[in-house]
């Protein structure tokens, strides 16, 4: 849990290093809550048939757990927009890549095509281990000997 939550104590750090452990666990949590999050918004939908049947001029019928759960999605995507930018440069750097390549990724996202292949090398990116030793962007934060990660 505590590499899940790492990311939120380093909220807005953007210098450095971080290793997989600490990006795929956020990626794990953040997955979590969202399935959670969507359930709840999901479980409030009532009578959906009026949106299936062909021809109907019915409006759905929305609980208040939609309103509840879709508030609380979108309070907790605004809440975590920054840690997420923070650890994928902190992710990058541990590649001895700028973090400026990740809105690169975002803006190749934009194009139908190329998109689709800067996301699919950009998640490859993200499943390779980091430079060994320390690089540009800090200490390797898997050597045991570095000062950093005992302090």
């Amino acid at each position: 849990m505590e590499w899940m939550l790492l990311p939120f104590k380093r909220y807005a750090d953007f210098n450095g290093r971080s290793r997989r452990m600490e990006y795929w666990m956020f990626a794990v949590f953040n997955l979590i809550v969202f399935a959670v999050l969507g359930g709840i918004t999901f479980a409030g939908m009532g009578n959906l048939d009026a949106l299936m049947a062909p021809g109907s001029t019915a409006a759905p019928e929305f609980g208040p757990m939609v309103y509840l759960g879709g508030g609380l999605l979108g309070l907790y995507v605004l809440a975590t927009i920054v840690p997420n930018i923070a650890v994928v440069v902190r992710r990058l750097h541990d590649r001895d890549m700028s973090g400026w390549w990740y809105l690169g990724v975002i803006v190749a996202g934009m194009i139908p095509l190329v998109g689709i292949l800067a996301n699919i090398g950009f998640l490859v990116l993200m499943f390779l281990p980091g430079t060994v030793g320390p690089n540009r962007f800090g200490p390797d934060p898997k050597d045991p000997a570095s000062v950093d990660v005992f302090s």
